[in-house]
């Protein structure tokens, strides 16, 4: 992958904040992204690794991914993350996954939420992301 490509904020500085939902579950997906439209996000989605990346090159103000672990395609949600990481470092990540194995987790410092979840858990801590000024 070539360098670095430079994040721009391209939106209003009080505008609401945008999440990308990826998740190949259909029902699981539209789910999360209505409910989480309904609390005033900005919401995008993708069901794999590939759009979740075309989309992000696409929108350089994506505050934060939520990504299953599990995705189609030969990618995962930890390849998506550490590809944030590495090239959109100003993007946080939350991964949600029912099943990841330990060596999984240890690939990635990304907070995880835990399949079955309740919605207002995930709008919790999409906002706790965004209030943590850290890293």
């Amino acid at each position: 992958m070539s360098a670095s490509p430079s994040r721009v904020p391209s939106r209003e500085p009080n505008a609401s904040p945008k999440v990308l939902v990826v998740e190949d579950d259909v029902l699981v997906r539209l789910a999360a992204a209505d409910y989480l439209r309904g609390c005033g996000f900005v919401v995008s989605e993708a069901v794999h690794v590939d759009e979740a990346v075309n989309i992000l090159r696409a929108d350089s103000s994506i505050d934060v991914v939520f990504a299953d672990v599990r995705l189609p395609g030969g990618r995962s949600g930890i390849d998506l993350t550490l590809l944030i990481q590495r090239d959109y470092p100003d993007v946080k990540v939350l991964l949600t996954s029912g099943v990841m194995r330990g060596e999984e987790a240890s690939f990635t410092t990304a907070p995880l939420i835990r399949k079955p979840y309740f919605l207002f858990e995930v709008e919790r801590r999409i906002r706790a992301l965004l209030d943590d000024t850290t890293g």
